[in-house]
Protein backbone atom coordinates (compact mmCIF):
# COMPACT_ATOMS: atom_id res chain seq x y z
CA UNK A 1 0.00 0.00 0.00
CA UNK A 2 1.33 3.24 -1.31
CA UNK A 3 0.88 6.27 1.35
CA UNK A 4 0.83 9.97 0.28
CA UNK A 5 2.68 12.03 2.60
CA UNK A 6 0.75 15.54 2.84
CA UNK A 7 2.17 18.80 3.20
CA UNK A 8 0.17 21.66 5.06
CA UNK A 9 -0.33 24.69 3.19
CA UNK A 10 -0.03 27.16 6.09
CA UNK A 11 -0.52 30.26 3.85
CA UNK A 12 -4.59 28.64 3.13
CA UNK A 13 -4.48 27.65 6.68
CA UNK A 14 -4.27 30.88 7.85
CA UNK A 15 -6.84 31.86 5.77
CA UNK A 16 -9.17 29.63 6.97
CA UNK A 17 -8.31 30.64 10.23
CA UNK A 18 -9.09 34.40 9.65
CA UNK A 19 -12.46 33.41 8.22
CA UNK A 20 -13.24 31.80 11.02
CA UNK A 21 -12.50 34.81 13.60
CA UNK A 22 -14.30 37.03 11.04
CA UNK A 23 -17.11 34.45 10.77
CA UNK A 24 -17.89 31.80 13.83
CA UNK A 25 -20.18 32.31 16.30
CA UNK A 26 -18.94 29.99 18.59
CA UNK A 27 -15.54 31.42 18.72
CA UNK A 28 -17.08 34.93 19.12
CA UNK A 29 -19.33 33.50 21.90
CA UNK A 30 -16.14 31.76 23.57
CA UNK A 31 -14.18 34.81 23.30
CA UNK A 32 -16.89 37.23 24.09
CA UNK A 33 -17.40 35.07 27.49
CA UNK A 34 -13.66 35.25 28.44
CA UNK A 35 -13.12 38.95 28.26
CA UNK A 36 -16.09 39.61 30.02
CA UNK A 37 -14.76 36.73 32.75
CA UNK A 38 -10.97 38.89 32.51
CA UNK A 39 -11.93 42.04 32.15
CA UNK A 40 -15.42 42.19 32.81
CA UNK A 41 -16.32 43.56 29.12
CA UNK A 42 -18.35 42.05 26.97
CA UNK A 43 -18.62 42.05 23.21
CA UNK A 44 -22.40 41.32 23.04
CA UNK A 45 -25.41 44.07 23.55
CA UNK A 46 -27.72 41.90 26.35
CA UNK A 47 -24.08 41.44 28.15
CA UNK A 48 -24.48 37.49 28.33
CA UNK A 49 -21.70 36.02 25.92
CA UNK A 50 -23.24 32.23 26.29
CA UNK A 51 -26.99 32.90 25.19
CA UNK A 52 -26.31 35.96 22.52
CA UNK A 53 -27.55 35.51 19.46
CA UNK A 54 -25.52 36.13 16.22
CA UNK A 55 -27.64 39.32 15.79
CA UNK A 56 -26.59 40.92 19.24
CA UNK A 57 -22.85 40.38 18.58
CA UNK A 58 -19.93 42.15 17.34
CA UNK A 59 -19.18 40.00 14.01
CA UNK A 60 -15.37 40.35 14.14
CA UNK A 61 -13.04 39.13 16.72
CA UNK A 62 -10.34 41.40 16.99
CA UNK A 63 -6.45 40.06 16.69
CA UNK A 64 -6.08 41.55 20.08
CA UNK A 65 -9.04 39.88 21.50
CA UNK A 66 -8.18 36.74 20.10
CA UNK A 67 -4.94 37.55 21.51
CA UNK A 68 -5.75 37.47 24.91
CA UNK A 69 -7.51 34.49 25.09
CA UNK A 70 -4.52 32.61 23.90
CA UNK A 71 -1.93 33.98 25.95
CA UNK A 72 0.10 35.86 22.61
CA UNK A 73 0.60 39.18 20.74
CA UNK A 74 -1.82 40.48 18.10
CA UNK A 75 1.32 39.86 15.79
CA UNK A 76 1.20 36.10 16.77
CA UNK A 77 -2.29 36.17 15.58
CA UNK A 78 -1.35 37.73 12.35
CA UNK A 79 1.26 35.72 11.67
CA UNK A 80 -1.05 32.94 11.98
CA UNK A 81 -3.70 34.20 9.80
CA UNK A 82 -1.01 35.21 6.68
CA UNK A 83 1.03 32.01 6.98
CA UNK A 84 3.90 33.38 8.22
CA UNK A 85 4.31 31.29 10.83
CA UNK A 86 3.12 28.03 11.68
CA UNK A 87 0.58 27.40 14.57
CA UNK A 88 1.79 25.33 17.23
CA UNK A 89 -0.72 22.06 17.26
CA UNK A 90 -1.56 22.59 21.26
CA UNK A 91 -2.95 25.98 19.87
CA UNK A 92 -4.61 24.90 16.55
CA UNK A 93 -6.53 21.85 18.66
CA UNK A 94 -7.50 24.74 20.99
CA UNK A 95 -9.19 26.77 18.37
CA UNK A 96 -10.90 24.24 16.48
CA UNK A 97 -12.05 22.98 20.08
CA UNK A 98 -13.36 26.91 20.70
CA UNK A 99 -14.21 27.38 17.48
CA UNK A 100 -16.27 24.03 17.50
CA UNK A 101 -14.91 22.97 14.14
CA UNK A 102 -12.40 20.11 13.08
CA UNK A 103 -8.95 19.88 12.47
CA UNK A 104 -9.30 18.66 9.00
CA UNK A 105 -11.93 21.50 8.82
CA UNK A 106 -8.73 24.08 9.32
CA UNK A 107 -6.22 22.24 7.40
CA UNK A 108 -5.24 23.02 4.33
CA UNK A 109 -2.86 20.67 2.25
CA UNK A 110 -0.79 20.81 -0.92
CA UNK A 111 -1.81 19.05 -4.04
Amino acid sequence: MKVIRKFIDWDATGNKLFRLRSDNSHLRRYVCSMLKKNTNKCNSKTGDCETCEDKYMDKNISRSELAQVFGVSDSVINNWETGRTEIGIEDLLFYCQIAQVSLEDILVYHK
